[in-house]
């Protein structure tokens, strides 16, 4: 188990060369440190959020399926907790995205985050005509150039080993082929990191920092159940596996989740539908909605209920180093000792012949 809280400090100098690193990021963000969270639905919340952006971090409101309303209760709850800035995610494909938008700049939130899809221009443009910074999702080289061009203040650039819906490339392919080419914007890396090492080496890569989801679903401040945060602590990297999909005339969208019950009654139930396709009982939109209602609710009742085995336990495959219950304050230390100590090792390492 890490005993990071116990350890010793790093020198300041490799403290100062970290904060150097993360200048960029920070600045953007407007936060002690590069360090984002990831928008997590119903783990994202105001105590999180809140704990995150007062630990130096820059924590975001995951908005979700929320109405307008709703989001404006959440961002006023969350500036009631902390005066430091934050942000919030939005879903591209919400049907009230405009609205969403407009609460954000009516309550002056600085940073919203576009998120599940391109962004239509007229929301970018409307975010960024109202005074916030405009954050996107870029999953390759082309269309990280086009969300630039499309006015994207900054980007970030997630990979398959994120938890809750994927994309098909690894972090640590994206990162290869996005940043040497990409210097205009800031770029946030994210998927499966979880220390302090790989931060560091991707800083170095030329990402302006980094966005963290699974690391922090156990802080002390998340509302998650506690039965949702002991699947988190035992929970190993392999243990964190993409849905899978039986037939390709039912495409299935990947979503990184610990197996549990539900895992194998979706598989079960998908296999029943396209038996109920193929006798003719049932036709191809309404079996194809079916196997997409099957999860709906589950991330909740996991999260909220602690239903942990017919919930989503969604996860990224850093959850192998969620060790244990920690305040966000403590994480976030964590995660810049391990950098700056890895960066104060190799300057301490003897030369080679």
């Amino acid at each position: 188990m890490d005993a990071a809280p116990q350890e010793m400090a790093p020198p300041d100098w490799a403290l100062a060369e970290i904060d150097a690193l993360m200048a960029r990021g920070a600045a953007f963000l407007g936060s002690r440190y590069a360090l984002m969270g990831g928008a997590m639905s119903w783990v994202s919340e105001r105590n999180l959020v809140a704990a995150l952006s007062n630990a130096g971090a820059f924590g975001v409101i995951a908005c979700g399926a929320m109405e307008p309303p709703r989001l404006a209760e959440e961002i006023k709850g969350t500036q009631a907790l902390t005066s430091k800035p934050f942000g919030v995610n939005l879903i591209t494909m919400h049907p009230r995205l405009d609205q969403l938008v407009q609460t954000c700049l009516e309550h002056k939130v600085g940073h919203i985050v576009f998120a599940g899809g391109i962004p239509p221009g007229a929301a970018i443009k409307a975010a960024k005509d109202g005074g916030a910074k405009v954050v996107c999702f870029a999953p390759a080289l082309a269309l990280a150039k086009k969300l630039v061009r499309s006015g994207a203040d900054a980007l970030v650039i997630e990979g398959s080993e994120a938890g809750g819906h994927i994309g098909p490339v690894s972090l640590n392919v994206l990162a290869q082929e996005i940043l040497p080419h990409m210097r205009d914007v800031p770029v946030f890396v994210a998927g499966g990191i979880g220390r302090g090492e790989a931060i560091l080496s991707y800083l170095e890569m030329g990402a302006a920092g980094a966005q963290l989801g699974t690391r922090f679903v156990c802080a002390t401040e998340s509302i998650a159940h506690p039965n949702f945060k002991r699947a988190f602590i035992r929970g190993a990297a392999r243990d964190a596996l993409p849905t899978v999909q039986l037939d390709e005339r039912f495409p299935v969208i990947p979503v990184r989740a610990l197996q549990n019950e539900g895992t194998k009654r979706f598989l079960e139930h998908q296999a029943e539908t396209i038996r109920r396709y193929l006798a003719g009982e049932v036709e191809k939109a309404a079996a194809q909605l079916d196997i997409e209602h099957f999860w709906a609710g589950a991330l909740r009742r996991a999260v909220i209920d602690g239903d942990v085995e017919n919930g989503s336990l969604m996860a990224g495959q850093s959850v192998g180093m969620v060790t244990r219950e920690q305040p966000a304050a403590e994480i976030v230390r964590e995660l810049v000792w391990q950098a700056a100590a890895a960066l104060a090792a190799r300057r301490r390492a003897p030369a080679t012949a």
